[in-house]
């Protein structure tokens, strides 16, 4: 995993699923949903997107993702 194996705290507020993810879509986290996972946080190329707050915790680790793609962006066509 983009993040490591450890759980990662999330805060939701009014946050919208993401509902599905397509080709070259690569799902970097899930809740526990109603019969199945829901899909919190997403990346395709440059574009990182979450349906939480990463800076409403202490939790560092989606920052330092999102540097690092900063700092290392993947060539687009």
């Amino acid at each position: 995993p983009a993040l490591g194996e450890a759980p990662i705290r999330a805060v939701f507020i009014r946050a919208p699923a993401i509902v599905a993810a397509g080709a070259g879509v690569e799902v970097l986290a899930t809740v526990p949903g109603r019969g199945e996972d829901v899909i919190a946080a997403v990346r395709q190329g440059n574009i990182l997107a979450t349906a939480f707050h990463p800076e409403l915790t202490d939790d560092l680790r989606w920052h330092a993702l999102f540097l690092a793609m900063v700092e290392n962006p993947v060539a687009v066509a």
